[in-house]
């Protein structure tokens, strides 16, 4: 199956990892596939969420998480919270997991070399949309065969960090390198036409049926970032993004060489 990525060397690929992937046993084929992109020449940058634990913590701490369209409000404890899983727990462990497997992974997170800059977003507490995204930390790590594996706290201009959602993240990363793709793996056989149903899912999108999705509440909750973010990558130029079913072994390798196991999503 790898002999059929060829067509992708050199290119970047921006993959998203959802948190409840990464709570499963298929963390270790992805990380596995993750290193066989590396190997055969693509060029692979890890995103990473980790909603289910950082909820989890909050619980265990006596607090509520709370969510507006699919984001967390982010109080100054739930900041704390949220950087301690995202740049300790899940980063440490999928940076890990990555090496593991033969792989040069290096974590960090969107506030290292300025790399995401927030806005915040005064309503929802410390949250924040993501204004820029600085490659230049990237770059270097690519050109030497690195693989970034990013948790998406970010930076604003008066050094405050901010938390920003991992899909919004992903596919402002994606734009900004001028990814050839986007894949956002989670839970979820892609988009469904009705709520779950998964017999219902949409193979294949245009760029301009998305909002519709959205107006029409056949997209909610979590799954409006994901679309939003892939609204992003898409108008920046990424040529096509895919959300996809990440608990399916292989379903890296299988997406990208055509045999769509989730919603592909192109111009």
């Amino acid at each position: 199956m790898i002999e059929k990525i060829n067509g992708l060397k050199g290119c970047n690929v921006v993959i998203k990892l959802g948190g409840n992937i990464l709570n499963d046993n298929i963390i270790e084929d992805i990380a596995d596939d993750v290193v066989k992109l590396s190997r055969a020449g693509v060029r692979p940058v890890v995103v990473h969420g980790g909603g289910h634990e950082i909820s989890k913590m909050m619980e265990m701490l006596g607090k509520e998480p709370v969510f507006v369209d699919g984001l967390r409000v982010t109080d100054k404890e739930t900041l704390d919270i949220v950087a301690m899983v995202l740049c300790g727990k899940e980063n440490l462990k999928l940076t890990s997991l990555i090496i593991k497997k033969g792989g040069k992974a290096v974590g960090l997170s969107g506030k290292d070399g300025k790399t995401i800059v927030g806005k915040r977003i005064e309503k929802l507490g410390w949250v924040g949309d993501v204004k820029e995204v600085r490659t230049e930390l990237l770059d270097v790590l690519l050109e030497r065969g690195y693989i970034p594996v990013i948790s998406p706290i970010a930076i604003d201009d008066e050094g405050n960090l901010l938390n920003v959602n991992a899909d919004i993240a992903a596919g402002m990363i994606a734009k900004a390198l001028k990814a050839d793709k986007l894949l956002i793996l989670t839970d979820v056989p892609g988009i469904l036409r009705v709520r779950n149903n998964l017999d219902s899912r949409i193979h294949k999108l245009r760029l301009e049926e998305l909002s519709q999705l959205i107006q029409d509440g056949t997209v909610s909750e979590g799954m409006i970032p994901k679309l939003r973010a892939v609204m992003q990558a898409l108008e920046g130029g990424v040529k096509s993004a895919h959300i996809v079913n990440g608990m399916e072994k292989h379903s890296i390798l299988l997406e990208l060489v055509g045999e769509y196991t989730g919603t592909v999503i192109t111009v």
